[in-house]
């Protein structure tokens, strides 16, 4: 397998979308059933003002985020994604979807309490998991929550979700405490705070 060495072009996702009706079976597996309950449980009921998904897909764990969240922006690199998930999340009008190419094209002035980096870190490469980092830290408020949910297996991504949390962690340094760090069978679940 050979590995990519820059981070993975939108155009590789919107294909995916555009030729598969469930990429990853995010609508119908088990796996990312429990995995997105699994996500929603490590939030223990803590209830957001403002929270940002990045890489949304067609909003399956943006519909099970929603309820958690006074405000919630979602954004994916795929337009025909995009389309799927407004459409599955229309009941919610404090949802909003945005094309953006994460880190690069981001949210402009906004301050979240939550912070959703759900199987996306290992698609970039270095600098642009330094560049997310710095983002992450000048928009994130203090005590405000980052959940990271990452496939363990082989890849032939930048980065392996191990590696992927792990220079996320280093760029973020001391602005981050962890405060769940757990392994399962084929994923881990990463729920760091912004230090107050």
């Amino acid at each position: 397998m050979t590995l990519h060495k820059t981070s993975i072009d939108p155009e590789y996702f919107e294909t995916m979308f555009q030729e598969t009706s469930d990429p990853w079976d995010l609508e119908s597996s088990a796996y990312e059933r429990d995995k997105y309950a699994h996500s929603i449980r490590a939030l223990a009921g803590r209830r957001y003002e403002l929270g940002f998904e990045v890489g949304c897909a067609k909003g399956v764990l943006t519909q099970a985020l929603a309820p958690h969240c006074d405000a919630l922006v979602a954004i994916d690199v795929s337009e025909t994604a995009l389309e799927a998930a407004r459409e599955r999340c229309a009941a919610f009008d404090h949802v909003s979807f945005g094309r953006m190419v994460f880190p690069g094209q981001a949210p402009m002035g906004s301050a979240f309490d939550l912070i959703i980096l759900s199987e996306v870190a290992y698609y970039w490469d270095d600098e642009d998991i330094i560049h997310a980092a710095r983002w992450i830290a000048a928009h994130v408020v203090r005590g405000g929550d980052i959940l990271l949910v990452h496939w363990t297996g082989d890849t032939d991504y930048p980065q392996s979700g191990d590696d992927a949390v792990r220079k996320l962690s280093e760029a973020l340094g001391p602005a981050i405490a962890v405060i769940a760090a757990e392994r399962l069978a084929h994923y881990r679940l990463d729920l760091w705070r912004a230090r107050a």
